[in-house]
């Protein structure tokens, strides 16, 4: 019988939903898929549907992440933008040398060295490194800003005000931006392909866009008026609170906007250029920006939908 491949944040969180992805993806290869989720829900219970086995547990459990791990080919290691990011690192490096793994698929951000503008991104490092010593055939997906995440933060307030309220600065801010599907297309590739160098490291960019074009192409699809308004850093965090953002991600993302805004990012810049390895490795060129936001087009019209 195969081994099934251990995807983890397999239900999809809050940010690109990665995990759900490249479980879909590999099951759509006729891979077999073992689903670690943190509860039993109705998103478990559709990947039950298309044939994963799955296994509930939380990351912090290193008990639960051995049984994982236990009989595997290879995993997909995604860890929400929570506390914990370390320790959880070093239950499934344990468990996957424990484990014989050969191939493991780290999820990190785009900047990801001691010297990293947020403490999430220093984190990011310190995992990497981590996962390297375990000699477990370590690759680094480095993704940058997810479209989803733009997305949840517009839709507080663009249906009802026409309005986007963050702290990015002036119109002429650029961000480096990728689709969540376009990361996990990557990850799957990676877990299903040829043999991939342990260590490799890919930065995963889709679209380096300005706030200018990000705003415009707003009004473009939702065939309406939509402004920037700029706020506070302090404002943008008490908004987040609000929202329950828990305490590290608000930390990281008040740090990343700082960082964006003083980074005055050329869109020439080759650093920034879109990623040959989403169509290499992934399949196909990425998903632009505008036909993300068309795909939600019915979210960010409707004033009712923001949440």
């Amino acid at each position: 019988m195969t081994k099934p491949i251990l995807v983890t944040s397999a239900a999809g969180g809050r940010q690109g939903k990665t995990g759900r992805h490249v479980s879909e993806m590999l099951l759509a290869r006729g891979l077999p898929v073992r689903a670690f989720v943190h509860k039993i829900d109705e998103r478990s219970d559709q990947l039950r549907t298309l044939g994963a086995e799955i296994m509930q547990g939380d990351f912090l459990d290193i008990r639960a992440v051995e049984r994982a791990a236990r009989y595997a080919s290879a995993i997909y290691f995604a860890y929400p933008v929570q506390d914990g990011l370390l320790d959880a690192t070093a239950a499934m490096a344990l468990a996957a040398r424990e484990a014989g793994i050969s191939r493991l698929v780290n999820l990190v951000m785009l900047q990801s060295s001691p010297e990293a503008p947020t403490p999430r991104m220093r984190q990011n490092y310190l995992s990497e490194q981590v996962f390297e010593w375990a000699g477990i055939g370590a690759v680094h997906l480095r993704a940058t800003i997810f479209y989803e995440n733009v997305a949840a933060l517009v839709r507080q307030s663009l249906p009802a005000q026409g309005a986007v309220r963050l702290p990015w600065g002036g119109e002429n801010t650029v961000l480096p931006l990728i689709a969540g599907a376009d990361v996990a297309r990557v990850a799957a590739g990676v877990l299903a392909g040829p043999e991939v160098e342990a260590g490799t490291a890919y930065p995963l960019i889709g679209a380096t866009l300005s706030l200018k074009e990000i705003i415009a192409t707003f009004a473009r699809v939702l065939g309406r008026d939509v402004r920037y308004m700029e706020i506070s850093d302090e404002e943008w965090r008490r908004d987040a609170a609000a929202r329950n953002y828990n305490p590290h991600a608000i930390e990281h993302l008040s740090s990343l906007w700082r960082a964006i805004r003083g980074a005055a990012i050329d869109p020439k810049d080759p650093r920034y250029a879109v990623t040959g390895a989403i169509e290499k490795i992934g399949g196909a060129a990425p998903k632009t920006f505008e036909a993300f936001v068309r795909e939600l087009q019915g979210e960010l019209s409707a004033p009712g939908s923001a949440r």
